[in-house]
């Protein structure tokens, strides 16, 4: 079996003519057919090959395929971003009627989609503990399709038993979808603990260093492939080459960085987790202006939403990447006004933990 460094540097490479030995970036929107007839094979379905970049490209592919073969999928498509993978998982796999459960803990966009978007399109959504599968199974109905789950959790890193919930998916013959944006293939693999789908936003680790937007949604051929494929064709929220070529690159040092990163949120947190993962969450006594004092007392530390970059970021969730949910949905999810998370990048510890002190013991 080849080992997870090698597919992070070698799976998915295509070489064209030129034989080159990186991965070669194809910005074009449209490709060149021999004849007519090749044109109305490959625009129908029956000849594989390249037809417009909204839905088929050389450089997308290939990123397509490197990951795939690291969360050890049969097959993976792009999109144009994390939130627009969950959204075309969504229209693929529900329609009008039908129910998802989902985890209280989610990202607050997440959150919104679900709660305020998919209702309008008559599919509801019941939000239930990360943690306690028992809440899941009171949950489930006769019309629920997808069982959505985000683990560790955002931003309370919450752990939730993923084959437990594929267990309990396949006796409701609904789909498990994992969203496996804060581990990452390097740390996690959902398809090897049953999860049906799995989605990333990789804009965060995959890429790694804050620099493009990007989303993928993995699972079997025969149920991913062509429904996502034709949902991009037909609502367009595709994973551009250039994008699609910097997470690439950014795939090649995923391992690396996420050892390193996980080492370090180990060490800056041994009081508030035992082990996990490169985020750190804990609650700031005094509530919202304590947290507050913490995030603006620091000088190296970026003060962003963004995660998974090689450049350490914390964030106020309640006012920030949750800020739109009501306050007592906040509540239900944890995150209090005195929640603060911190992603590790790869500076070195101690000037890490000598910049949140400042705030924490001012």
């Amino acid at each position: 079996m080849t080992e997870f460094d090698t597919l992070a540097v070698r799976a998915g490479v295509r070489r064209s003519q030129f034989n080159e030995h990186a991965e070669a970036l194809y910005l074009t929107s449209s490709f060149v057919f021999d004849s007519a007839a090749q044109a109305a094979a490959r625009f129908s379905g029956e000849e594989a090959g390249q037809v417009y970049s909204r839905y088929t490209n050389p450089t997308v592919d290939m990123l397509q395929e490197r990951l795939a073969a690291l969360e050890g999928a049969e097959t993976c498509v792009g999109t144009a971003s994390g939130m627009s993978a969950i959204l075309a998982c969504v229209m693929c796999f529900t329609r009008a009627g039908e129910h998802i459960v989902a985890s209280r803990g989610l990202f607050g966009a997440t959150v919104q989609l679900l709660n305020n978007w998919l209702p309008r399109f008559g599919i509801t959504t019941t939000f239930v503990s990360a943690t306690d599968v028992g809440e899941w199974q009171a949950a489930v109905t006769p019309n629920t399709k997808l069982l959505f789950v985000e683990t560790p959790s955002n931003p309370l890193t919450e752990i939730s038993d993923i084959a437990a919930l594929s267990a309990l998916a396949r006796r409701a013959s609904a789909l498990l979808v994992v969203d496996n944006c804060f581990c990452s293939p390097a740390l996690q693999r959902p398809i090897e603990l049953g999860a049906d789908i799995v989605i990333h936003s990789a804009t965060k680790y995959l890429d790694g260093q804050g620099r493009v937007l990007g989303g993928a949604v993995l699972g079997k051929r025969d149920l991913i492939h062509d429904p996502l494929t034709t949902f991009l064709r037909n609502a367009g929220p595709t994973l551009s080459p250039f994008n699609a070529w910097v997470i690439l690159k950014g795939l090649e040092t995923l391992k690396l960085r996420m050892e390193a990163q996980s080492a370090g949120a180990l060490a800056l947190a041994r009081r508030q987790q035992s082990s996990g993962g490169a985020i750190v969450s804990f609650v700031v006594k005094g509530g919202r202006e304590a947290a507050w004092r913490v995030v603006d007392a620091t000088r190296l530390i970026s003060i962003t939403a963004n995660l998974g970059d090689v450049k350490t970021t914390i964030t106020h969730p309640a006012s920030t990447t949750h800020g739109r949910l009501s306050p007592a949905a906040r509540e239900k999810a944890g995150i209090g006004e005195g929640l603060l998370r911190v992603a590790v990048g790869l500076e070195g510890i101690s000037d890490l933990r000598a910049d949140l002190e400042r705030g924490l013991n001012p």
